[in-house]
């Protein structure tokens, strides 16, 4: 065992025991459930807090308030879906918060794991953005034109149209909600890993003395990946964001 390194096996870092209702057949605990009910209320209280003051000049939980709902609407709606898109803008901004906060808990003590590096949660948001995208899709075109305008791009040779049909048809309605799952939890899971590594060899190292000269670049380390994983955790939230929005947008204005 180098420096008295030990590394806890992936097992240990992504599978929490259930620590409330551990006697029930049916409904039970753990930290990421835990994680996700407290990223829904901080979510929920952002809005109801902040939304309650209605002050003129907004600060504190207001001023966070509204600059989620602008940033979502600006950097997401408008950018992707355009003015009629704005019927959505609950939904996303919601779901921007949501997912960030789940992710944030990563570097919060005690906590210390993003709920999304377990897919349950991502693959739930990820079929939520397949239903509404295929329903809008559906709702504004019709159930034919829609799947036609999904599959069948324009201009295509009729000798590889049977072949563009197949991957379109794949790519449309099956690797869309997969990659939306994959990516979050892939990253998310990726960043855990990582920062508990190095977390272990810091502890590692902190326990030798005569590594003490390379004591502070590993601390200093260690937290330069914590502020990428700040970073990460608010990528992943705008890109799902973001691509949900795109998913929408081009059920709403198909662009053949």
């Amino acid at each position: 065992m180098l420096l008295g390194l030990d590394v806890p096996p992936l097992d240990e870092l992504t599978n929490w025991p259930p620590f409330a209702f551990k006697n029930s057949d049916w409904l039970s605990l753990n930290k990421v459930g835990l994680i996700y009910l407290l990223a829904m209320a901080c979510t929920l209280a952002i809005f109801i807090i902040g939304g309650s003051k209605k002050k003129l000049v907004p600060h504190g939980i207001q001023n966070v308030a509204e600059v989620g709902v602008e940033f979502v609407r600006d950097q997401v709606v408008m950018q992707t879906i355009g003015s009629d898109g704005l019927v959505f803008l609950p939904y996303l901004t919601a779901l921007f918060f949501f997912i960030f906060f789940s992710n944030i808990f990563e570097i919060i003590p005690y906590f210390q794991m993003p709920a999304n590096a377990r897919i349950a949660m991502p693959l739930v948001l990820a079929l939520v953005t397949y239903a509404i995208f295929n329903v809008v899709g559906i709702a504004k075109q019709g159930p034919l034109k829609y799947v036609k305008n999904a599959i069948v791009p324009p201009g295509v040779p009729k000798a590889i149209l049977p072949l563009v049909v197949v991957i379109e048809l794949v790519s449309y309605f099956l690797v869309r909600p997969f990659s939306l799952m994959v990516r979050l939890f892939a990253n998310m899971l990726a960043g855990h890993l990582i920062l508990a590594t190095f977390s272990v060899i810091c502890t590692a190292v902190f326990k030798k003395s005569i590594l003490v000269i390379i004591l502070p670049f590993s601390f200093g380390l260690l937290f330069a990946l914590t502020g990428f994983e700040i970073l990460v955790s608010f990528l992943q939230a705008f890109i799902f964001t973001i691509l949900t929005a795109v998913y929408i947008g081009g059920s709403m204005h198909p662009e053949h």
